[in-house]
């Protein structure tokens, strides 16, 4: 095990909406639900470049990073560039899947073009440790960007980026986005911006069976 080192961070989870209910609900095709998750989330760390890098998969999401210390304005742009991308490929792929499992009858492969993308957006400073091959994020504002996943919106594909994160990258957008506020009794109130496809640069509107 490594000694920490302290990092200035951009944070992205990729969270499939609609995963419990698809797995809940399909028991019988777990197995089909499981390889279909893991290649549409597969379809999204593929699209990720260097220095955005995956730190872990967690079920139905993943965890990426990028080391952004020597310029973190910079640094965060290259993130909203490269996330911009995601919603197409999850599309892509969701298209690509469903196609390739329409003779199968099992709930799971019946319900692909149900599933769709959400992307959490936060920069902040973290600790990372190597234990053996794996990186160990920890801090406070990893803590914050896993929270940020139960929030109050009700949509359930979105970009959602803290103020801060917002304000890092100025300058990338061409629009504001809509601003709420989150409230959690141990962070306490935190302030964001929410994007849904095309309102964000790079981004088109997607149209799912489900909405």
């Amino acid at each position: 095990m490594s000694e920490p080192r302290l990092i200035t961070a951009a944070l992205v989870i990729a969270d499939i909406s609609s995963y419990t209910e698809f797995i809940t609900f399909n028991r019988r095709s777990l197995l089909h639900a499981a390889e279909i998750v893991s290649e549409l989330l597969e379809s999204v760390i593929d699209r990720a470049e260097f220095p955005l890098v995956l730190n872990k998969l967690e079920g139905d999401a993943t965890l990426l990073y990028s080391d952004i210390s020597l310029d973190p304005a910079r640094g965060a742009q290259d993130v909203v560039r490269q996330v911009s991308r995601f919603f197409d490929v999850f599309d892509t792929k969701t298209s690509e899947i469903a196609t390739k499992r329409q003779s199968c009858g099992c709930d799971a492969c019946q319900s692909v073009r149900k599933l769709q993308l959400k992307l959490i957006l936060h920069a902040g400073e973290i600790a990372v440790r190597n234990i053996r091959q794996f990186e160990e994020l920890t801090g406070e504002d990893v803590i914050l960007v896993h929270r940020l996943l139960k929030n109050s919106l009700p949509q359930h594909e979105y970009i959602l980026m803290t103020e801060g994160f917002h304000q890092l990258a100025g300058g990338t957008f061409h629009a504001d986005g809509k601003a709420y506020e989150e409230i959690y009794r141990d962070l306490g109130t935190v302030n964001v911006r929410v994007f849904l496809p095309g309102q964000f640069p790079g981004t088109t509107a997607h149209q799912h069976s489900s909405h």
